[in-house]
């Protein structure tokens, strides 16, 4: 089981990525950069690829909308070279509110979008003329569209990899079938083990069953939060307000796919009222009613005892990389932590 954690910069980017090489050298593998609305996460992977050495570098995720597929592929391919062959492309749908909110583009068939995508992004990195003709992308421009003077072309330099592994970030039905079909990874979030089979189980089935051997096993990346010992209880309550965020704001009333995924897993009453007080204004009291259950059972905060349980429980359930959120007061107690998860994920 590989060890991942998110970056978070929140007291300064390059400050974080600073931190990275003590994190390396506990034993952490691979590091996760997001990129929402704020600064843009390429430029950030590079910088880290030039500070670490071993580290794989994933975005977590690239929304599929605001980059043509050609240039995705470019991205990843400069960004595989720079870290001689750390990279992993994580993409994702993102949600209506970003895509058409902050980049002014239709959130339309997000499905068919991240196939084509990947199809495209695979042609070019083994350096074939691109041609492709799919429903929403057709590469070159067909005649009346444009100039007219569109030619296949193929890029330019040799990529390290022809086949640089993508990460499908899916918690959809249809989306998850897709990432176990086409992706050697698949990030869901909320991650609850004991019931990721009733959840998931056909989709993982249904794409498995289209699976090319060449793709190999699905890497499937689970999101924990991590604190051991016997008086770290109460960091769970941390948990809440980005729970309530998830489930309550992300998205509006009957296109949430958080709020439909706190459902599927056996909360409709408590996503519903979180959602009508989420969008009510009152975020506390949404918070609030977060199920104790749901935080804990997502979670890698409590006794020693508990966190092998539950890292057992992860194994059990499929899991091949552990994506950590470490509470440590210090930096020190954080990399202690992440030698410590690593000794029992080993």
């Amino acid at each position: 089981m590989r060890i991942g954690m998110a970056l978070n910069y929140s007291g300064g980017f390059k400050e974080s990525v600073a931190e990275l090489a003590d994190y390396e050298k506990a034993g952490l593998d691979i590091v996760f950069v997001a990129e929402a609305y704020s600064f843009d996460a390429v430029s950030q992977m590079g910088y880290i690829a030039a500070r670490t050495e071993r580290l794989e570098i994933a975005s977590g995720i690239l929304p599929i909308y605001s980059r043509t597929p050609a240039l995705l592929a470019m991205t990843a391919a400069g960004l595989d070279y720079v870290s001689d062959g750390r990279f992993t492309l994580g993409l994702g749908a993102s949600g209506p509110q970003v895509i058409e909110g902050f980049h002014g583009v239709p959130y339309t068939a997000p499905l068919a979008r991240t196939r084509e995508i990947i199809e495209i992004c695979r042609q070019v990195w083994r350096r074939e003329r691109l041609e492709y003709e799919g429903k929403h992308y057709t590469l070159p421009l067909p005649p009346g569209q444009g100039a007219g003077l569109g030619k296949p072309l193929k890029i330019i330099n040799h990529p390290v990899r022809p086949r640089i592994p993508i990460v499908i970030a899916a918690i959809g039905p249809k989306n998850v079938e897709l990432a176990a079909e086409l992706a050697e990874g698949w990030e869901p979030i909320f991650y609850v083990p004991e019931k990721a089979a009733d959840v998931w189980g056909p989709s993982l089935a249904a794409g498995r069953a289209k699976r090319q051997d060449e793709l190999g096993e699905l890497d499937v990346i689970a999101q924990a939060s991590l604190a051991i010992g016997d008086d770290v209880a109460g960091l769970l309550e941390f948990g809440r307000p980005m729970a309530a965020l998830y489930i309550g704001g992300m998205g509006a009333k009957g296109r949430n796919f958080y709020n439909d995924l706190a459902r599927r897993y056996g909360y409709e009453k408590e996503a519903e009222a979180i959602q009508e007080l989420y969008l009510d204004g009152k975020k506390e009291e949404a918070a609030a009613l977060v199920p104790h259950e749901l935080l804990e059972s997502m979670s890698l905060i409590g006794s020693d005892g508990f966190v092998r349980d539950r890292v057992a429980a992860m194994k059990e359930s499929g899991v091949t990389t552990l994506n950590i959120a470490p509470f440590g007061a210090t930096h020190e107690d954080r990399v202690k932590l992440i030698e410590r998860i690593k000794e029992i994920a080993s």
